[in-house]
């Protein structure tokens, strides 16, 4: 796999050709439809790259993540970032808040991998844009990295799409077992989850509780055990007091912020 820089489309089609489809619409052309072409996405650390997929009649782009492209780490096995990636979205799904963009597991030009809908963002949009906008949906944003732990909540992780809503990608720095929240988002920090989103996590809790779920039984499927608990732990415990955390002093901000 030779680095070579390329620049991430600045737009592409969705997969609707037309119409919406349902996340499951959308898994469904991910996992089917042929790779027919690629260009490096030169940011970050892991190989990433911008795909052309082609299902039928709907031509569409995808951000395909191989796990062979994946930097080792010292904190995170090896080899299960893009499956993090997935997990992320099946939780997303799960608690209706839908701004994971589809994501699926499956074969490409360099092996197994994530593949995950590619989203168009709008022009310069970021956290900060958002923030700025005082959209209502960046509350949801934090409670969900502070459940699934996520250790690399960047800006430009969190944008306005074309379609006018929000979106939230990179996902493969999650489900760790040990505290590692590190995100840009602390404005809410000390505020409480309003109500609503916090049935939906009474729901998520129960569903994690329960061996027999079909949620519990695939993120049993991707992650090791001991995380997929301290996840349950983690909702169930924030569903309890659903009061977002404060910064800590050490590391509580990713680098570089956007």
């Amino acid at each position: 796999m030779t680095p070579k820089a390329h620049r991430t489309p600045k737009a592409a089609p969705g997969p609707h050709a037309g119409r919406r489809f349902t996340p499951e619409e959308a898994e469904d052309l991910l996992l089917g439809a042929e790779v027919e072409g690629g260009e490096l996405i030169p940011q970050g650390s892991n190989y990433a790259f911008a795909v052309q997929l082609k299902s039928g009649g709907v031509a569409f782009y995808g951000v395909y993540k191989p796990a062979s492209g994946e930097r080792p780490l010292w904190d995170f096995p090896y080899g299960t970032l893009h499956r993090r990636e997935r997990c992320s979205f099946l939780v997303s799904r799960f608690l209706g808040w839908g701004f994971v963009p589809p994501t699926v597991i499956r074969g490409g030009p360099h092996g197994e991998g994530s593949m995950q809908l590619y989203i168009p963002p709008a022009d310069n949009s970021s956290y900060f844009t958002l923030r700025e906008e005082g959209r209502p949906e960046l509350p949801l944003v934090a409670a969900f990295d502070l459940i699934v732990n996520n250790t690399d909540r960047k800006g430009g992780h969190c944008f306005k799409g074309l379609d006018g809503r929000i979106w939230a990608i990179d996902h493969g720095l999650t489900f760790h077992s040990e505290p590692k929240l590190r995100t840009v988002i602390w404005d809410f920090a000390g505020q409480r989850l309003p109500g609503g989103p916090v049935e939906d996590l009474r729901r998520l809790a129960a569903a994690l509780g329960d061996a027999a779920s079909p949620l519990r039984r695939e993120l049993e499927s991707l992650l090791d055990p001991g995380e997929v608990d301290t996840f349950r732990r983690r909702v169930r415990a924030f569903a309890r007091d659903p009061k977002f955390p404060t910064p800590q002093e050490y590391r509580s901000v990713p680098w570089p912020l956007l």
